[in-house]
Parts: C-alpha cells; sequence; structure tokens
C-alpha cells in the first residue's frame, strides 16, 4: 500500500485502506448515533424532564458539540486512529492515554452488546416465537460478516441504512404533523421545549444525562483517522456536521411525539416500564401500522446499522492500543486483503454475544449496560477536554483562548455534572474498571513497561 509520509512521521506504516471521504464520514456518524435513537428510550426522556424532552435534547447536543470541538482540535494535532487514547497519550502523557482508552474501553467493548441486546428484544416482541438470545446471534454474525469484508463495504451498508431511516422518520414526521393539524393529541405547543410549570434545571441535566446516550457515538468518527482520504480536518467538520443534523432530528421528532402522547401526565408520573411510549405516540397518529413499523425500525436500526458501525469503532480502538503494545499484540493484525483489524474485529464479536447473551438473562440488563456506557463515555470525555489545554495553551503557547481554553473548559463542566450525577451502580462499577486500569498500568510501570507510543520521542508536539 502507499504509505502516508504524516502517517510515518509518527512511527507507524500506513496499513488501513484510505477509501473514505466527508460524506461517507457524515453518514458513519451519523448511523452509529441513529437518526431515529429517540424511538428507542423516549419514555425514560420524557418522564426524566418532566415533559420537556425537545429541550433535553437540545441541550444534550450543545454538550456533546463542545466535546466535538475538542475532537476536532485533536484529530487537526494527530490525525492518527485511537480516538481519545491516542489525543491523552499525546497530548498529556501516554500512561493518562493508557488510563483514558481504558476508560472508553468501557463504552466501546460494551455499547455492541447493548445494541445487539435491545435489538433482541424488540425483535422478540414483534416476533415472540423467535427467542431473544436468536435474534442476538443473528445480529452479531451478520454485522461480523460485512465488517470483515472491508470498510467500503460498512460504508456501503450504512448509506442503505441510513437512507431507510431518514425514510422512516419523514412518514412519521408527515403523519404526526398531519395528524396534529387535525386535532388529535395536544395540537401545536411549546411544552416539549420549555415549561414553566415544571422547569428547573436540575430536572432537564437530569434528563440530559438519559438523552445524550443517543449522541455518543459520533466520536467514533475519530477512529477512522487511518481509513480518511481527506485532510484531518475532514474528521471535525464530519463530527460538528453529524451532531447538528442528527441533533435536530432527535428535537423535531422528539417534539412531535410530545404532541401526541395519549397520556403525557401520566408518563411522567408513571413512567414507560414497557418501552413503548414513542410506539403508542406513533399509533395514535396513524394506527398500528405506524407503530410497527417504527418499533420494527428500531429494532433493525439499533441491531444492524448502529451495531454494526461500534463493532468496526471498538475494532480500530483495539487495534490502535494493540499496535503501541498496550493490549496483546495479536489485535495488531491487519487482514492482508481487506486491510482491516481483523482480529480486534473477532474479539468484538465475541465478547458481545457473550455479554449480550448474559445480559439479557438480567432484569436490569439494559438499564445497567446503558448507564455503564454513559460513564464510561463521559469519563473518557473529561480527560479529552484536558487534553486539548494541556496539547494547545500548555505545550504549545496557543492564543487561541475559545477554542484551546474556554470551550473544553465548559464542555468539561457539563460532563462532570453529567458524570457525578450518574446512577450509583454506573459510578461504583465504573471507579472499579478504572480502578482495575489503573493497577494494569502499575504493573506494566513495575515491569519496566511504561506506556510509550510510537514515534512519541520526537513528535510530542504533534506534525
Amino acid at each position: 500500500m502507499a504509505q502516508d509520509p504524516a502517517l510515518e512521521s509518527y512511527g507507524y506504516t500506513q496499513e488501513l485502506r484510505r477509501s473514505l471521504g466527508f460524506k461517507d464520514l457524515l453518514v458513519y456518524g451519523m448511523i452509529i448515533m441513529v437518526p431515529i435513537a429517540p424511538f428507542g428510550i423516549f419514555g425514560s426522556v420524557f418522564q426524566g424532564s418532566g415533559g420537556m424532552i425537545a429541550l433535553a435534547y437540545a441541550i444534550g447536543m450543545l454538550a456533546m458539540l463542545f466535546t466535538a470541538g475538542s475532537y476536532a482540535e485533536m484529530s487537526k494535532a494527530f490525525p492518527i486512529a485511537g480516538s481519545v487514547y491516542t489525543y491523552a497519550g499525546r497530548g498529556i502523557g501516554a500512561p493518562v492515554g493508557f488510563l483514558a482508552g481504558w476508560m472508553i474501553l468501557l463504552d466501546y467493548v460494551l455499547v455492541p452488546g447493548l445494541l445487539y441486546l435491545i435489538a433482541g428484544v424488540a425483535m422478540n416482541s414483534l416476533v415472540p416465537a423467535v427467542p431473544v438470545w436468536l435474534w442476538l446471534v443473528a445480529f452479531v454474525v451478520l454485522n461480523t460478516a460485512v465488517n470483515y469484508l472491508g470498510i467500503e463495504m460498512t460504508a456501503k451498508v450504512n448509506r442503505v441504512m441510513l437512507v431507510a431511516q431518514l425514510a422512516i422518520l419523514a412518514i412519521f414526521l408527515v403523519i404526526g404533523i398531519v395528524a396534529l393539524t387535525r386535532g388529535k393529541g395536544r395540537g401545536f405547543s411549546f411544552a416539549p421545549l420549555f415549561d414553566s410549570g415544571t422547569f428547573s434545571w436540575a430536572l432537564v441535566f437530569g434528563a440530559v444525562s438519559i438523552a445524550v446516550l443517543s449522541f455518543l457515538g459520533f466520536d467514533a468518527i475519530s477512529t477512522l483517522a487511518e481509513e480518511n482520504r481527506d485532510s484531518a480536518r475532514a474528521l471535525g467538520r464530519s463530527m460538528v456536521a453529524a451532531l447538528l443534523l442528527t441533533g435536530a432530528l432527535f428535537i423535531v421528532q422528539t417534539w412531535v411525539a410530545a404532541l401526541l402522547v395519549p397520556d403525557p401526565d401520566g408518563l411522567v408520573a408513571n413512567g414507560d416500564s414497557g418501552g413503548t411510549a414513542f410506539y403508542d405516540a406513533a399509533r395514535a397518529a396513524g394506527g398500528e401500522w405506524l407503530a410497527i413499523l417504527t418499533a420494527a425500525a428500531t429494532a433493525v436500526s439499533w441491531g444492524f446499522a448502529n451495531s454494526l458501525v461500534a463493532q468496526a469503532a471498538t475494532s480500530r480502538l483495539l487495534y490502535a492500543m494493540a499496535r503501541d503494545r498496550q493490549l496483546p499484540k495479536f489485535l495488531a493484525r491487519v487482514h492482508p486483503t481487506r486491510r482491516i483489524p481483523v482480529n480486534a474485529t473477532l474479539l468484538v464479536a465475541g465478547v458481545s454475544l457473550v455479554l449480550g447473551l448474559y445480559m439479557q438473562s438480567r432484569e436490569d440488563g439494559i438499564t445497567l449496560l446503558s448507564s455503564l456506557v454513559n460513564f464510561g463515555a463521559m469519563s473518557a470525555f473529561l480527560v479529552l477536554h484536558v487534553s486539548v489545554v494541556a496539547h494547545y495553551v500548555v505545550r504549545r503557547r496557543s492564543r487561541n483562548w475559545w477554542a484551546h481554553l474556554i470551550a473544553p473548559g465548559i464542555g468539561f463542566a457539563i460532563l462532570a455534572y453529567v458524570v457525578i450525577n450518574a446512577k450509583v451502580a454506573a459510578q461504583t462499577i465504573g471507579f472499579v474498571w478504572l480502578g482495575v486500569g489503573a493497577v494494569i498500568l502499575i504493573g506494566l510501570l513495575l515491569a519496566g513497561r511504561r506506556p510509550v507510543l510510537v514515534g512519541i520521542g520526537g513528535n510530542e508536539e504533534g506534525k
């Protein structure tokens, strides 16, 4: 393969295939966030926000935009695969990068299993004769096969799935808006965006901590840095664009659905134990067929489209850490013709399968996995914001105060609030995971194997 001088300056050789352009990255980011993601957690966010669900998603998008800005800055400095692991390691120091990568692994490794489990449960509700575990196995096998065929095949499938999701969302919005104009639901109202009778910052931010799950994944674009054929700036632009476009869709669809919910007060008071609140709104707008269509779309989107790109992103993170000898070397093996991290891809499939099968036997499996994914991602994002300040302001003496100090500071404060107010179970397991990573790091240091990033010696300030 043709070598990349910029990549070689960091001590790496070009092993992955550079075949993705801005549009591919944008589609990838939108798919992994899932344009119809609120379908599955609508009831939980509606209850948590006191009915102001559109406001919760608007604030969630704003919070993630600050994080996307930090990703964009670091991807320009270090156009290398590895996401926050690479940025923290090269922006602050290799040991910090190891711990940041370890925390983001809690998100990346768990999220495919979470998605497969949610999809399996949804499909089982539509086809009860097929058990959850069989749906789960089918989704894992299908996605692994597509990812094995190469990143180009994954990109092609992404485009098809994005068009399908947008088409179903358009159907819901058109029918929903028409239903509201004909007097169904509560009619047009700003209540989903702001209700002075129930508003409080504590209430809305509590809902944001749930809604932010829908935004997780835009950062996975950064794992494709070495498969991006455009400039490094394309990574940052695609992250911001994906967040803005998908966030706007989240706000509009939840606004319309909130006005169609049959019993909004009951939903706030009693919650959505069956997870059917959005489908109830669809049923009120267009009948049973629309409820079935939106439920089936949720299952396929989470179990196939979203899981597909999540598996690809996770394998790239494992590949980057293994290449730097911070994970077992066999995970850095690249297929000679497919140009994908083949062993990492297969390992992610295996872990997702085992995790999904185990969690489907627990009543709180989905809730526990969701909170853990959030905690892992938010913790790693905190380190990301610090790495921007450390690399640009401290090391390079940047005077771009907004991009390199103020914006990362605001992003850090928002995410810190979410982490502090996370579920106790997520905090406990999350800190245990961090403790395990710290023990491994100490073991490496005592054994004389201090984490070192390839080529770091002459490139600490980036090139």
